[in-house]
């Protein structure tokens, strides 16, 4: 493959690495968040012993896991993307050594 096009899909790989890890750290922030919530609800539905603090809680825990499983789709996407960038690089590294 020529060295041009292994470099841009380097760059490609490297932005797209750089932006996925952004929004893993802003994803991470908001999983906190939500997993307190999610436990302060859980408290409250105890304490209130009602149906619609039952509902509250399991609402809560409902938007906690979904952002649980945003995060980890989001760990297999760098991991995958990390995977690429070596396998580019290895590819680079063997073409200048071929030279």
């Amino acid at each position: 493959m020529a060295q041009s096009i292994l470099q841009r899909r380097l760059v490609d790989v490297s932005e797209r690495l750089k932006r996925l890890r952004a929004e893993l750290a802003v994803t991470e922030e908001q999983l906190a968040f939500l997993e307190e919530e999610a436990e302060s609800a859980r408290l409250r539905a105890l304490m209130a012993e009602t149906p619609l603090g039952d509902v509250e809680a399991r609402e809560t825990r409902r938007h906690a896991d979904a952002q649980g499983k945003h995060r980890d789709a989001l760990a297999r996407s760098i991991a995958d993307l990390v995977a690429e960038q070596d396998s580019l690089l290895d590819r680079m590294s063997a073409e200048m050594t071929n030279q």
